[in-house]
């Protein structure tokens, strides 16, 4: 619950003056399901500045006249920037699709057949490539914990071991 209040708050003030660069990754194993649920928050402004850099054409995430098209990208380019090994084997994730709330653009994806997690190793290089000031902040579950670990440009690596 404080993890809740702490990004609304967070995001609030980084709304009235976004000098601030921050994404928000959220891990979550879901033991029942046994698949791990990723949620990707970032300033929808941001992710798409980052993702005309490598995409021909006009790109508009809160208005696409192509949603299959920045769908694509959007898979793309995060599938590329974060990378997940789950008990010291890589997975690849699937995308399940982005929404727009407000100033930010949440992405989610799902990796299935996890039956346990005893260690996450994270990836994260999401948005480095548009600003140096850029921080990752990720949140993981699993086991009945949670755990959270800030990376702030060039670091791009975590572990959580459960």
């Amino acid at each position: 619950m404080t993890n809740i209040l702490f990004q609304w708050m967070l995001t609030g003030l980084v709304a009235l003056v976004h000098p601030f660069y921050i994404s928000v990754i959220e891990i979550n194993h879901n033991q029942k399901e046994a698949t791990v649920e990723i949620s990707v928050r970032m300033f929808s402004e941001d992710l798409e500045k980052t993702l005309r850099k490598y995409t021909p054409g006009k790109i508009d995430i809160n208005t696409p006249a192509d949603k299959a098209f920045v769908d694509k990208q959007v898979s793309n380019y995060v599938s590329q920037k974060l990378k997940l090994k789950i008990n010291g084997k890589p997975v690849s994730f699937s995308y399940v699709g982005y929404e727009i709330q407000k100033e930010s653009a949440w992405c989610y994806f799902e990796i299935t057949n996890i039956p346990d997690v005893k260690k996450i190793e994270v990836d994260c290089t999401l948005l480095y490539d548009y600003e140096k000031n850029q921080t990752n902040i990720v949140h993981v579950k699993g086991r009945g914990t949670e755990k959270s670990l800030k990376l702030d440009y060039p670091q791009n690596m975590a572990v959580f071991d459960f």
